[in-house]
């Protein structure tokens, strides 16, 4: 059920309200998951999933039948995996020799974890992790082989940056360790996702040769989500921005949530944007390789996501005090633009990157560096060399004195009547409703004429206690 803040916030933004009945209603999956000719077993999987996972669930049960449940196992080990690594209410050396081993558990039929604190969220997957494994058993082993070996790189890597942070809290000092860590991570898993995807056939085996763009495409999720996520880090004591960029603009870290020190904070997450940019041209230039549409989808919906959560943190005060997020209408927008084709993911990405240099301030010591990322000689510029904006058609057009882009004309048009459409149903039901309660109030004695005869009259207001005895005597029924 809708809060009332919601429904304020969707009657003014009433294109993302209509984003949300398009994706609810309209939206036709490429693959379809059909539960019924599932196992058990793989049913418990796929309920894990949607349990762990808001943003990742709905696309990867859309994927290529030849990936739905290689693809759910690597997102559920790797949770587990995250879960362990998570937990700081787990002994160090213990956690260490957990993350370290996790590889080689996801052949041990009937293990599980029950070692997470109670408030851990995922604990349950842990608990009942022998169901993960029992169906890992069951997949194609050059799939197995694939999860299994970025499992063993990931599980040493958490390891190596737990052992660092539990001797100094700015284990992540340098870019360099930043990018390392969000290589062990995120990097790794944009490793075993390519793998998998040229291994079932669906993607260009090209791509196994750029692992810079692999890199890429998980390096631009994983900090993203650190810079959104840094007032809730710093609340539990972690710290994921590097020592290197922060230093440059407060002298305690800690100094980035305080008011005072709100302008050094702003210049000092634009630094951490302009970090995560460099990697935007580059995730677009992987998903140019992706063949199939489902896999394409899986693919380009978290990245539109977060170029737009980029967008939302970008010079905002307000991460410094909670947790922000992108709205669920804006993410059904997002959701919309990105599983069509990739020239409508490019217009969308474009669109995104040209706000944030919109926001660009002059006052930022970043200003010119955040122009270039954003600009022509970085993501834009990429944007127009394979999708160019001046295209013949459009100047013969222009100057025939005809509309340039006639679709998006009709687009906007096709907008409009849909628009007009939905506040037409609502319109329909509100007044269907106010009748239906009319005549239920009828019915068991509310006296119409009454209010019809005050109304009349130019009375609008209720009437005082002597005006109301006159009333029941004027329309008392005596013979009742």
């Amino acid at each position: 059920m809708p809060s009332i803040t919601d429904i304020f916030y969707y009657a003014i933004h009433h294109q993302e309200l209509r984003s949300i009945i398009q994706w609810k209603v309209w939206h036709d999956a490429v693959h379809q998951r059909d539960s019924e000719k599932e196992t058990l077993r793989q049913r418990t999987c796929f309920d894990y999933l949607e349990r762990t996972s808001r943003s990742f669930s709905a696309v990867i049960q859309e994927l290529h039948p030849e990936l739905l449940l290689p693809v759910a196992l690597f997102y559920l080990i790797l949770r587990g995996l995250d879960t362990i690594e998570d937990d700081m209410t787990i002994d160090q050396s213990r956690k260490v020799t957990l993350l370290k081993n996790f590889h080689e558990v996801l052949e041990e039929k009937g293990w599980s974890f029950d070692g997470n604190g109670p408030n851990e969220k995922d604990r349950d997957l842990l608990v009942n992790f022998s169901v993960v494994i029992e169906e890992f058993c069951q997949i194609k082993p050059a799939y197995r082989s694939i999860i299994k070996d970025i499992t063993k790189k990931m599980g040493h890597g958490m390891a190596e940056f737990v052992m660092k942070a539990e001797k100094d809290v700015d284990a992540v000092a340098t870019v360099e360790d930043y990018d390392l860590y969000c290589h062990y991570v995120a990097g790794l898993v944009g490793e075993g996702l390519t793998r998998l995807f040229v291994e079932s056939g669906l993607a260009n085996p090209a791509l196994l040769e750029r692992s810079h763009l692999q890199e890429s495409m998980g390096l631009f999720l994983q900090k993203t989500n650190i810079i959104r996520d840094v007032r809730e880090d710093w609340e539990d004591n972690r710290r994921f921005w590097p020592k290197e960029i922060w230093s440059k603009h407060v002298e305690r870290f800690d100094d980035l949530f305080e008011p005072s020190h709100i302008d050094a904070a702003l210049n000092c997450s634009s630094d951490m944007v302009l970090n995560a940019l460099e990697h935007a041209d580059e995730c677009l230039f992987y998903l140019a390789g992706l063949k199939e549409q489902s896999v394409f989808n899986f693919a380009a919906i978290p990245q539109s996501m977060a170029i737009a959560t980029l967008d939302l943190v970008f010079r905002n005060p307000a991460i410094f005090q909670k947790n922000v997020k992108i709205t669920k209408g804006q993410a059904c927008q997002l959701m919309v633009a990105s599983s069509q084709n990739l020239q409508t993911l490019y217009d969308k990405f474009r669109n995104l990157v040209r706000q944030i240099h919109q926001k660009n301030t002059p006052k930022d010591p970043n200003y010119l560096q955040i122009s270039i990322a954003c600009g022509k000689e970085k993501i834009e510029q990429f944007i127009e060399s394979i999708f160019p904006t001046q295209k013949p058609e459009a100047v013969a057009l222009a100057q025939a004195g005809q509309p340039v882009d006639p679709d998006k004309a009709a687009e906007a048009t096709e907008a409009k009547r849909d628009m007009l459409y939905m506040l037409a149903i609502v319109g329909t039901f509100l007044f269907a409703v106010t009748l239906l309660m009319f005549v239920v109030a009828y019915l068991v004695g509310a006296r119409f004429d009454i209010a019809f005869a005050q109304l009349k009259q130019g009375k609008f207001s209720k009437p005082g206690p002597s005006e109301m005895s006159k009333l029941v005597e004027d329309y008392q029924h005596g013979e009742l």
